[in-house]
């Protein structure tokens, strides 16, 4: 009977959800209070496409400001929101914040009819930004009109489709965006 197949259940293969081996116990609950702030913060950092070293000089120029400022998270969003490939982005004119740094960096755009090829410019209110002449003949910029009927920018920026230009009203504002992190936890990461 040695060779005999066992039909017992004692016998039966189990399949188990995990590979074989020393299995690791888990630890209590999630994620430390440190990895909950870096996530945050990695996901703002991510969202408008910064290396480290940007994100945190900005982080740390509004923490300078935070006991003379009333919102420090308000300040950080226009810091962010201000940079000049960000606005290329939010007025349509590239599909992605990293297309529209592309775009700043081989010198597509004019700020009032001066060229600037730098993505973390600072916009303010009043400025006129303009595509270039020349830019506009590139096979990249022939169907943008179509694109840019279909796109509407946030309130504190003005959309001229005929001049193919785009203007900022006013300042950015905390309120208009959903943003994907929680500021104050990004605030408390750069605290320590």
């Amino acid at each position: 009977m040695k060779g005999d197949k066992c039909s017992s259940p004692k016998c039966a293969m189990i399949k188990k959800p995990y590979p074989p081996g020393e299995k690791r116990k888990k630890k209590g609950g999630g994620l430390s209070e440190y990895g909950k702030e870096l996530q945050e913060k990695q996901k703002l950092k991510n969202w408008y496409n910064l290396k480290e070293e940007q994100f945190s000089r900005y982080v740390r120029e509004v923490l300078k400001k935070r006991g003379r400022v009333e919102n420090a998270g308000s300040l950080l969003i226009k810091k962010l929101e201000g940079r000049f490939d960000n606005v290329i982005f939010r007025l349509g004119f590239a599909s992605s914040r990293e297309q529209a740094r592309q775009l700043v960096n081989h010198g597509h755009f004019l700020i009032n009819a001066k060229k600037n090829d730098i993505p973390s410019c600072q916009v303010k209110k009043g400025d006129k930004i303009t595509l270039k002449t020349g830019s506009l003949k590139k096979n990249f910029f022939k169907n943008l009109s179509v694109v840019l009927k279909k796109h509407k920018p946030p309130a504190w920026l003005k959309l001229n489709l005929e001049k193919m230009e785009g203007e900022v009203v006013s300042e950015p504002f905390l309120e208009e965006g959903a943003w994907p992190a929680e500021l104050s936890i990004i605030f408390e990461y750069y605290s320590r």
